[in-house]
């Protein structure tokens, strides 16, 4: 349980470094614009993404091992892209769209979209790769 947490932190951590470094990727605060009702926000899409990370991520992976081998691991890229963009989905569930990806509407999707969350998967892995180093250096995870 506390690695779950400590894991939802981690991903808050990497969305917000996310939203401010790509601009077509956007956090809403749910319920309010103080302070609270964002950082609220932040945790509740990242402990969306830690689970998707959890239970759908490993079967994609599994199933698409024979793409990983054909294309030495570059389909990984895609695949966390679509697993952002389905994290955007489910936000949307919610209520109000709090995590957004420009392009990406009731719709459907556009190529843009798609690469705009391949990006964004991209500097999440990154971010929080670094975090994850500073909290084992910290000794906390």
């Amino acid at each position: 349980m506390i690695r779950f947490l400590l894991g939802t932190v981690i991903n808050a951590i990497a969305l917000w470094l996310t939203t401010l470094i790509i601009p077509a990727i956007h956090l809403a605060s749910y319920g309010g614009a103080d302070f609270w009702s964002t950082v609220g926000s932040f945790l509740l899409v990242g402990a969306i993404f830690g689970l998707v990370n959890a239970i759908v991520a490993p079967v994609i992976k599994v199933l698409a091992f024979p793409l990983y081998i054909l294309t030495f691991g570059l389909i990984s890229f895609f695949i966390n892209g679509a697993l952002l963009l389905f994290v955007a989905w489910l936000s949307r569930l919610i209520g109000s769209p709090i995590f957004s990806i420009d392009g990406f509407t009731s719709e459907g999707l556009t190529i843009e979209s798609l690469g705009w969350a391949i990006l964004g998967a991209i500097v999440m892995s990154l971010a929080s790769f670094v975090a994850r180093a500073l909290f084992k250096a910290a000794r906390i995870l």
